[in-house]
């Protein structure tokens, strides 16, 4: 437990302007801190963590504060690691596409000093204005386009890692072709901060596109059962959509003013070919169906809607209680996926926005409502997923329904070979402790 002595003692490791007490109240979201801290540095975070991991404190880690209701059944820690003043880019290397950068610097602020030369990270966050690099990481976050960026794990070649003991690991490289030892980045990434705090990232980068389209797809009721065999010849095809995402009615309405099932592609090439992609959907357009190609200037109001349309733990709090889900299914089961979550509208007197990528099978399920109706839809979203032999892990509830709702689901076969990295790793339970599957 943090008291004024602790907090005096805390401030004798690191500057004591970075060093603040924590929130009066409880954070509707939980994971908070009795103290908060702001390390500027790799030092200061090494730092710290020793000196809690010496006392027998424990500490939550956030960046931007996005995911602050993923995950985490301790309301308040003794410490808060603010890593929003640990920021900025470390290197940058043109030429071999990489690129090195705090963990702390927001997702937004990195792709627009990229576009200066050109470039851009292959991912597609959330909320990218206030989502960190650090935070994508830890979560392995990705968006609709993880069918032609990848996810996190693909993304990043190097990590600087600092364990609960205050040692400072490397994991990786900052070349792209590194082959040497074990790809120990993956251990860190998705890990939800309990093994480590990731310091420095090393991401590949990707040339911005010559030209990007976006092509919406709208299934009117009576000709949904074309959207999977649609799919198929999609995914047969030789082109190679960046996204090939599905949003349910109520969604589609929000981001292009018709309720009906809509499926969205996006291309990013050149423009010969990204023309030639446009050009086969138009030929195989089931018929019945409605195309539209998308300008540039209504795509990018269209991503800006979509990026922000979910939860966001760093938003104030609304009225309505929110819930967010990850669904895992095979591919081409998110099409049921997406209907059945449809059903929990009337059966629970709640909003349901969904959306799910037909090439990766990663569906999204938006709840909004009253607590024990939006409660009991994610129980049932949970038991549609695991009938269809998918799982769902809730990205996004108040910390008061975390308590009531299992955040992870069912631990997995593995779950062992994970307690053993957390025992080994952090046998303090110093960092996030329950934040992750399982209680880890």
């Amino acid at each position: 437990m943090i008291t004024a002595e602790s907090m005096n003692e805390l401030k004798e490791f690191i500057r004591e302007d970075l060093v603040m007490a924590g929130e009066n109240e409880a954070h509707p979201f939980g994971n908070s801190g009795h103290a908060v801290v702001y390390p500027e540095s790799e030092e200061d975070i090494s730092a710290i963590l020793k000196y809690a991991n010496t006392k027998g404190l424990t500490i939550t880690v956030m960046g931007g504060g996005t995911k602050r209701g993923y995950g985490g059944l301790t309301e308040t820690t003794d410490i808060l690691l603010s890593l929003e003043r640990h920021r900025g880019i470390v290197e940058h290397t043109p030429g071999d596409m990489t690129l090195t950068v705090k963990a702390g610097t927001p997702f937004k602020e990195l792709q627009d000093y990229l576009a200066k030369h050109k470039q851009k990270i292959s991912l597609d966050p959330f909320w990218p204005e206030q989502a960190t690099i650090g935070g994508i990481i830890a979560a392995n976050e990705s968006g609709p386009k993880r069918l032609g960026y990848g996810s996190a794990r693909d993304a990043v070649i190097g990590l600087r890692t600092v364990y609960p003991d205050g040692k400072v690991i490397r994991s990786g490289g900052k070349v792209v072709k590194n082959v040497a030892g074990y790809d120990m980045n993956k251990l860190f990434i998705g890990s939800m901060g309990t093994l480590g705090v990731v310091s420095e990232v090393t991401v590949k980068l990707r040339p911005l596109p010559k030209c990007e389209s976006l092509v919406l797809v709208s299934f009117p009721e009576g000709h949904q059962d074309k959207i999977q065999p649609f799919a198929v010849k999609v995914l047969d095809s030789m082109i190679e959509p960046v996204s090939l995402e599905l949003l349910n009615p109520t969604l589609a309405d929000r981001l292009t003013g018709q309720k009906n099932y809509t499926l969205v592609l996006s291309f990013e090439d050149v423009e010969s070919s990204v023309q030639y992609q446009e050009n086969f959907i138009k030929n195989i357009l089931p018929e019945g169906t409605e195309l539209k190609i998308v300008s540039k200037e209504e795509a990018d109001v269209f991503w800006k809607k979509f990026y922000h349309h979910i939860p966001n733990g760093a938003a104030e709090i609304t009225s309505e209680t929110e819930a967010s889900l990850k669904v895992g299914s095979v591919n081409l089961k998110v099409l049921q996926i997406l209907k059945n979550s449809e059903l929990l509208q009337d059966q629970f007197n709640v909003s349901v926005e969904a959306h799910g990528g037909l090439g990766h099978g990663l569906s999204q399920i938006h709840i909004r409502g009253a607590g024990k109706d939006v409660a009991a839809a994610v129980t049932e979203a949970r038991e549609i997923a695991e009938k269809e032999g998918g799982y769902a892990v809730l990205k996004h509830l108040p910390f008061k329904l975390r308590k009531e709702v299992d955040v992870w689901g069912k631990s997995p076969s593995y779950f062992f070979l994970l307690q053993g990295i957390k025992a080994t790793v952090d046998p303090k339970k110093t960092l996030n402790p329950n934040r992750f599957v399982g209680g880890i």
